[in-house]
């Protein structure tokens, strides 16, 4: 029998505060357990394993993430909403660097399609719409912003940019200017010469 008070979403909340503190790899079962100082069986009526936990995690912060970036996005488009967008990630990263590294955990494709994971891409091809590209280049340039954005954002949290001048708050947003600039002016693809 569970501690009174213990619930599945306590737990997930305990959890998302816990990968924070720790980081989400050290989120576990047990560790929850003695958060809330009861004995590992116990909490096997809520979740049923560490990776159930932690699917749980990643739902909860993919779908924080994509509520901070809808109200971001409202009411702005082009470059502004590509900035705001960034700065959303960038600062929820920094904030919550556990809750982070769960949004990008892999999800299994069932789950994944039910979670807040295609509101993100909505988000992006939101943004996309003021750049003016075509379905297939839509595809194309959201893959570019997540891997803009995901990858500086986890080089700055590794400290890839530490002891550098300038900062990584400069080189950020020259980044932003510089994507945004490529979106404006997104090369058109020829099509493929043929035999003369």
């Amino acid at each position: 029998m569970t501690r009174a008070g213990v619930t599945p979403e306590r737990l997930v909340r305990a959890g998302v505060e816990l990968a924070d503190e720790v980081g989400f790899d050290g989120v576990t079962v047990s560790a929850l357990a003695r958060r809330f100082d009861v004995k590992v069986p116990s909490l096997y009526s809520h979740v049923r394993n560490s990776q159930d936990l932690k699917t749980r995690i990643t739902l909860y912060a993919l779908e924080e993430l994509a509520d901070r970036s809808a109200a971001a996005l409202a009411g702005r488009a082009g470059r502004d909403a590509l900035i705001a967008l960034g700065t959303v990630y960038r600062d929820y990263a920094h904030a919550h660097p556990g809750r982070y590294a769960a949004a990008r955990m892999r999800l299994d494709p069932r789950t994944a399609a039910t979670s807040a994971g295609p509101r993100h891409s909505q988000l992006m091809r939101a943004i996309l719409l003021g750049y003016r590209l075509d379905s297939t280049d839509q595809v194309h340039a959201v893959r570019l912003i997540g891997s803009t954005f995901h990858g500086y954002i986890s080089l700055e949290l590794a400290g890839g940019f530490d002891h550098s001048d300038p900062g990584p708050q400069e080189s950020w947003e020259r980044i932003m200017d510089a994507l945004d600039a490529l979106l404006r002016n997104w090369p058109t693809r020829q099509p493929p010469e043929g035999p003369s």
